[in-house]
């Protein structure tokens, strides 16, 4: 309930209460209260209530901790710690599966990933709480324990890609059999002989999808830096596949700015992690459907949006969407979109998705723009109304 309908209705019950009874009512809401407060302060998860002017109105103990908030945060936006957050897009929420990660140095670097929970009721939407998990140990661990693990993905990703190779090896060997037989034969029909043909092209096609993917995953190239037009890349991307998502009754909307900051990039990679992502959009809608990829940027981003209208991504398959291997359609390698990520990585950028059941998935890419640098800024003083933000090179506008 809104705060000031929430007066309305206690001012109205006030009026109907004689004076113990009103010491009584008081005594309990404080009660309540205090007990909120202590569940709230004794759980790990940093704890944010905005407004919908995006100010903070509630914070527990481990999220001050955080951000390092201030006591006085009366006039403190959720801007000033997070730069760069889409508040209008958080208020716009509703049945998504949202899942972000953002990169902080105030007070103290922390990698955190976070979910935003708007209010849902009859009511207007007039709060949203944002929920806080420090995985900077995590995030951490794993890049350092990456190298040790080297020896047992090779010996994985090799096993699973003798496996992935063996269908599209017997259907090509088989469909030349008959191809062979077929000329050998009185009974030749061309029109035979060319699905035969169609038929091991398609599977020389797959075999070359799932090495690629491999050598991608098992031999990161280090990227060849330059300063490119993300735009053109997208394009190229785009019209190296227009025969897959035209034959699948796809079409493409584009929506960028004419004059989009240029990025530091590697081409090549930059194409694979989109022809990916492009491939997934295309294979989520068995039935046809609409991609739409847009191009949009901030003073120190550069944002690549790819959103599909198919059936979206289920809550339980989210923290295992870019593991090695892990995959929902029958026919994929569970490699595109972990090395998408790595590729991503390896630019200085973040990936993140959206996901709502039924309605599709929003794949977002952000770059870092040249020239950004990093600003320290002094912490606050006890007195300070509003609290510098967490400035990174690499935040998502999630």
């Amino acid at each position: 309930m809104p705060r000031n309908k929430f007066f309305t209705k206690f001012g109205s019950k006030l009026d109907a209460m004689d004076s113990g009874s009103i010491n009584s009512y008081i005594h309990l809401l404080s009660q309540e209260y205090g007990f909120m407060e202590s569940v709230l302060n004794a759980i790990r998860e940093g704890i944010i209530v905005i407004n919908n002017s995006y100010n903070i109105v509630y914070h527990n103990d481990i999220a001050k901790e955080i951000f390092g908030i201030p006591d006085d945060f009366s006039r403190l936006r959720i801007s000033a710690l997070i730069r760069g957050i889409d508040c209008e897009e958080i208020f716009a929420l509703e049945n998504h599966t949202a899942y972000h990660e953002v990169e902080i140095l105030y007070p103290r670097r922390r990698v955190l990933s976070f979910y935003a929970v708007p209010r849902n009721d009859s009511d207007e939407k007039e709060f949203a709480t944002l929920i806080f998990n420090d995985i900077t140990e995590t995030y951490d661990r794993l890049n350092s324990a990456a190298e040790n693990e080297r020896a047992q993905l090779i010996t994985t990703l090799a096993a699973e890609v003798a496996h992935e190779i063996g269908n599209p090896l017997n259907s090509l060997y088989l469909n030349l059999q008959l191809l062979l037989k077929s000329i050998d034969s009185d009974r030749f029909s061309q029109d035979d002989a060319k699905e035969m043909i169609v038929e091991s092209k398609s599977e020389v096609e797959r075999l070359d999808s799932i090495i690629h993917q491999f050598l991608h995953a098992l031999r990161p190239t280090k990227p060849d830096m330059q300063t490119i037009d993300i735009k053109g890349v997208v394009l190229e991307s785009l019209t190296f596949m227009r025969h897959e998502i035209e034959g699948r009754g796809v079409t493409v909307n584009c929506l960028w700015k004419d004059h989009l900051p240029k990025i530091r990039g590697d081409v090549s990679l930059l194409k694979q992690a989109f022809y990916n992502l492009i491939k997934n959009a295309v294979q989520a809608m068995p039935q046809g459907g609409t991609i739409s990829i847009s191009c949009s940027a901030d003073e120190r981003t550069v944002f690549v949006d790819v959103s599909d209208c198919g059936q979206g991504i289920r809550q339980e398959d989210a923290k295992r969407l870019f593991s090695p291997f892990f995959t929902t359609k029958s026919n994929g390698n569970g490699l595109g979109l972990m090395v998408v990520e790595r590729i991503v990585r390896d630019h200085g950028g973040r990936l993140s998705f959206e996901s709502t059941i039924g309605e599709g998935t929003r794949f977002r890419l952000a770059f870092p723009r040249p020239g950004s640098r990093i600003r320290v800024l002094p912490p606050p003083s006890e007195k300070s109304a509003i609290s510098p933000g967490n400035l990174t090179e690499n935040n998502d506008k999630e």
